[in-house]
């Protein structure tokens, strides 16, 4: 009994240990990881105002609910900018002190198709009626939130196009500004000029360090910066067929071809099963063996696989083709028959009227009065039929007015009756007016296409489970591997091949090629990951990804890697200007030139908004300024162009007469300056102090 105690004593003991050291775990993980470890309560912050996470989670959720496929990270992304700009919007509108009266919301609110096309708020004209729209609100007031929500979303649409209307009021041209555009324009000089092209000199002669691209960029921060990103290398190793998975699947396929001999268990005699070859019931004998189910309906040979679409259209009925690669399946396919117009291809002028189905109607227009103009562009089309495509781009009430008229093909059933019977029931060639509930269509049959209808097996090219199984150990070899060697080496070592890296900001998703792996990029930022941890990712229908974050940038300029294919031409140009005008020596054009190994050119009216040089040598704004600048007969220093260093002489310069007013140049000037309120936006964040925290969040 003594014994018993001593051991419910120590077992008391171990229980609390065991209890204590749970706790301490539970409360170290919460610290690290959950609640407490937890920075904000709020998913971020816009020059100090908090984004509740409660409120974000709930609109995130719903965008995830009205979009089409569309992720958990992109609805974050989605209502993240969007909260960013109605906060900065918003400040805005405060310091302006913009309000919006009724009239005002209830005209925003009208625009919202959902509303201002309602029925329940229409009169007997089909007009929106404000009384009728109050009433249903006061009448239902369950509904009142809907309203109370759209309210809120008119009235910042209503104070934006007041704002904006501000911005563009304040965007004055003066009359320098279009004297100047005037000049630019009719002002013209000749010049002789000596140009040595950068692309003289070889690429490979000039080399440019990274430490050279970040001087550039940090010179040139607004155009390269960008929010903090991490660089993570990896190694894919692919979970796909091999060469004897590609085999056995083949001779699966080829052995169904013909019948075979199997054992019945329940009459105890052997049955002979039919074979691909000779099936009675194709559709069941198909859909019993192929991966893909049976499809009766007949193809043109435009929509059979590209390499094998010319010996699959010819297969005569009863004969079979394969087994052939398919996309990702092994096929055998037998022909069960041609049949002559499966497709047809057709264009047509709509004539739309009032109170037809019209997608785009460019008048208004009686039936009748549709009716006589259908039937005045048919006689047009009998009697010239080349001017169709003229006349439905004029014309026609239809989107594909753009194409001439042109809808491309389509099968039987595709179309509304009575254009479908047409089309079909009618050569090539014929020009026809039919009536829908869309209008008034003239019809011109382009094409038709004749069809193949094929009894396909395929059956999917993946890898075996004792590929898989090699494949998994492989991969997990690897992973052990790196953690404690050097990442590339461990790759060569195993015959494997480390992609480029990819360059991944927090909320990014695309993970190079491999498309959407928002959890290997979550992984990266992940707190408890360090520089240099590996990590195995398993991604269906591709392999394994071994990753390794290799570094941060903090900097807050985008990474070398990035920044190279853009900088690197431009300081190589730079250095072999520096070369070329070395060579640029004399004191007349002609001796330069010599000097330079090229051949003087002339420039004849060119202008300086439009400084393009002739020869397709594209334009070079600073040669053409230089050459403007200088008096007659006088020769300019080296200048570097877009192209090459430049030397020119001023041959003559045309300055055009003087105007009256400048009117005219004013006006454009000024629609050229009208898409700057489209800059409002980006400056504000520019400026703007914002927290973001949606990886707190799990996002």
């Amino acid at each position: 009994m003594a014994v018993l105690a001593k051991i419910r004593q120590r077992s008391a003991l171990l229980i609390g240990v065991i209890a204590l050291a749970l706790f301490a775990f539970i409360i170290q993980d919460l610290f690290t990881r959950g609640t407490f470890g937890q920075s904000s309560k709020d998913v971020g912050s816009i020059d100090g105002k908090d984004i509740s996470f409660e409120d974000f989670r709930v609109k995130v959720s719903n965008v995830e609910k009205s979009g089409q496929g569309i992720t958990s990270t992109e609805a974050a992304n989605r209502v993240w900018d969007q909260e960013v700009s109605i906060a900065l919007l918003s400040t805005q509108f405060d310091k302006l002190g913009l309000r919006v009266g009724e009239k005002h919301l209830l005209e925003v609110l009208k625009s919202d198709p959902n509303i201002g096309k309602n029925p329940m708020f229409l009169n007997a004209a089909g007009m929106f009626d404000v009384v009728k729209f109050k009433d249903y609100f006061k009448a239902n007031p369950e509904a009142a939130q809907f309203i109370s929500e759209k309210e809120k979303d008119a009235e910042l649409n209503a104070k934006f196009q007041i704002y904006s209307t501000l911005v563009k009021s304040g965007l004055y041209t003066t009359a320098s500004e279009g004297k100047l555009k005037y000049e630019m324009e009719a002002n013209k000089v000749n010049f002789a000029y000596a140009a040595a092209l950068y692309s003289s000199i070889k690429d490979s002669e000039v080399k440019i360090s990274d430490d050279e691209i970040v001087a550039y960029m940090k010179k040139n921060e607004k155009k390269f910066k960008a929010d903090a990103t991490r660089e993570i290398q990896y190694v894919l190793v692919e979970d796909k067929a091999s060469k004897e998975d590609e085999a056995e699947i083949k001779a699966k396929l080829t052995a169904l071809l013909n019948g075979r001999v199997e054992y019945n268990a329940k009459t105890g005699k052997n049955d002979t099963l039919p074979g691909f070859k000779n099936a009675t019931n194709i559709a069941e004998f198909v859909n019993s063996n192929s991966d893909v189910p049976y499809d009766s309906t007949y193809v043109a040979k435009n929509n059979l696989p590209a390499v094998d679409a010319d010996k699959l259209f010819s297969l005569p009925a009863g004969s079979i083709y394969g087994p052939y690669v398919y996309g990702r399946y092994y096929a055998i396919s037998k022909s069960l028959g041609f049949k002559a117009g499966v497709n047809a291809k057709a264009s047509h002028i709509l004539i739309g009227y009032e109170g037809s189905q019209t997608p785009s109607p460019k008048e208004k227009r009686t039936k009748e009065e549709a009716k006589a103009k259908a039937e005045e562009i048919l006689a047009q089309v009998q009697a010239n039929p080349d001017s169709f495509m003229m006349l439905a781009f004029t014309s026609s009430d239809d989107s594909s007015a753009q194409q001439g008229g042109d809808l491309g093909y389509f099968g039987q059933g595709q179309m509304v009756k009575p254009f479908n019977d047409f089309v079909f029931n009618n050569g090539i060639g014929k020009v026809g007016l039919v009536e829908t509930q869309f209008g008034f269509h003239i019809i011109k049959i382009t094409d038709k296409q004749d069809g193949i209808r094929l009894a396909t097996i395929a059956q999917k090219i993946e890898p075996s489970e004792v590929t898989s199984d090699k494949v998994f150990t492989l991969a997990t070899k690897f992973e052990m591997d790196a953690a404690n060697k050097d990442f590339a080496a461990t790759a060569k070592e195993l015959g494997l091949k480390v992609a480029a890296p990819v360059t991944a900001k927090a909320m990014d998703e695309a993970f190079g090629p491999l498309g959407n792996q928002r959890n290997i990029i979550r992984w990266a930022f992940d707190k408890e990951t360090s520089t240099g941890d590996v990590k195995r990712f398993e991604i269906a229908n591709i392999g394994h990804v071994i990753a390794q974050y290799k570094s941060e940038n903090k900097s807050g300029l985008v990474s070398v890697t990035m920044a190279r294919p853009y900088v690197e031409p431009i300081l190589k140009n730079k250095k072999k200007a520096e070369m070329l005008k070395a060579k640029m020596t004399g004191s007349s054009i002609e001796a330069i030139a010599k000097s330079a190994g090229v051949a003087v050119q002339q420039a004849a009216n060119v202008t300086l908004e439009n400084p393009v040089l002739p020869g397709g040598v594209g334009q070079e704004p600073k040669v053409v300024g230089n050459a403007f600048a200088l008096a007659a007969n006088k020769i300019s220093a080296p200048i570097e162009g877009n192209t090459g260093v430049y030397v020119v002489k001023n041959i003559s310069t045309v300055k055009a007469p003087a105007l009256p007013n400048h009117a005219e140049y004013i006006a454009k000037v000024k629609a050229q300056s009208a898409s700057d309120t489209g800059r409002i936006l980006p400056a504000l964040k520019n400026n703007a102090k914002i927290e973001d925290n949606r990886l707190q969040f799990n996002y």
